[in-house]
């Protein structure tokens, strides 16, 4: 299917882009998100349309991400969990608990923008995980991981 992106898309192309994805994609994810529109004659004229709006709103978009991400750069998250005398945990620190650390000192992420690469942490310690604010914008966080008696 042809679509027109309305904003960039990882590994798919960036804004305005006319491009072929497959059907269910576009159906499922693409469209339903605003990501993308089907590229018919007139969608096309009308995006060329709206084209410095929507150019500004990704700017912006991605300014914010950016002084976001600047306050957040080399920061240390300390995530409490129960843990065995070994430093292994009794369950995991998964992106769910981190986002929900970094709301709670005031940087809202969503749970989908932190990027762990090798899983959960199981152990005690410190880990950096990437905190993917937009598209352009990955940062490097330190999650310490301390271990509360059983």
């Amino acid at each position: 299917m042809q679509v027109i992106l309305l904003e960039k898309v990882v590994n798919v192309g960036n804004l305005g882009d006319v491009v072929k994805v497959k059907d269910g994609y576009a159906r499922n994810f693409l469209i339903p998100q605003k990501m993308a529109r089907r590229a018919t004659e007139s969608a096309v004229a009308e995006f060329e349309a709206r084209r410095a709006e929507l150019e500004k709103a990704a700017a912006e978009k991605l300014a914010a991400a950016q002084a976001q991400g600047e306050k957040l750069t080399g920061m240390t998250v300390t995530i409490a969990q129960k843990a065995g005398v070994d430093g292994r945990l009794f369950g995991s620190v998964t992106n769910f608990d981190i986002a929900e650390a970094l709301t709670k000192q005031g940087f809202p992420v969503e749970k989908a923008a932190i990027r762990m690469p090798t899983g959960p942490l199981k152990t005690t310690g410190e880990h950096p995980v990437a905190v993917a604010l937009h598209t352009d914008v990955v940062i490097e966080i330190t999650i310490a991981v301390v271990g509360e008696a059983a």
